[in-house]
């Protein structure tokens, strides 16, 4: 009782809004470097770039956390919210770091499928997060979930029949091995979107 009665800090929503613009932009540089394997590099560092601003973003999430008596939401969904945010983020730069010291020179076009649909995912969190600070449209944001839920099915179907392919087509073990590990980064990038697509729907269905 006494927590309705006092204010809470209310910059959380801000931090989610913020952590999930980061996913997003870093998403989409993933899957610019899949077109262009020219600028990996500048990718690359782009990307990680993005994801150090996504940790600060967490750390103070976190910090904040701490010193806030009265919190928006349940401090258990906040703290979760935020570091499954944070591990799409380190999937994106993890994999493409994968991509520049495995050298791969080209994309497949099930690489550059899954980077559009972890494009895809992270627009749809960002839409997720952004429905948490007011929630008079619950019905919404679930959709924003469902959708998320339907991109990493999608994922998950690109990626099995994309390493059935490799062992089929591809001749050169090396290659198979490289390739199989960047589908499968690309695939749990959408996976970690859907942890988070939980998380929000568990926040509407409490909260609603």
């Amino acid at each position: 009782m006494l927590g309705r009665l006092l204010p809470f800090e209310g910059r959380f929503f801000d931090f989610f809004n913020a952590l999930a613009g980061e996913a997003v932009q870093a998403s989409r540089e993933l899957a610019s470097l899949m077109e262009g394997f020219d600028e990996i590099e500048r990718r690359a560092f782009a990307i990680e770039t993005i994801e150090k601003r996504g940790d600060k973003i967490t750390h103070e999430t976190i910090e904040t956390l701490h010193r806030t008596f009265v919190t928006p939401l349940d401090r258990d969904d906040i703290h979760q919210l935020v570091t499954r945010m944070d591990d799409i983020l380190d999937l994106i730069e993890d994999c493409a770091q994968s991509i520049n010291l495995y050298d791969v020179r080209t994309a497949t076009p099930e690489m550059k499928r899954l980077a559009e649909i972890c494009v895809g995912c992270a627009e749809k969190v960002q839409a997720g997060v952004s429905g948490l600070a007011n929630l008079k449209d619950p019905r919404a944001t679930l959709a924003v979930c469902a959708d998320i839920d339907k991109l990493e099915s999608e994922a998950d179907h690109v990626m099995r029949a994309a390493i059935a392919k490799l062992f089929r087509e591809e001749p050169d073990a090396k290659q198979i091995i490289k390739l199989r590990s960047i589908y499968e980064i690309l695939e749990q990038i959408t996976d970690a979107c859907e942890d988070v697509a939980n998380i929000i729907e568990g926040i509407v269905l409490e909260n609603a």
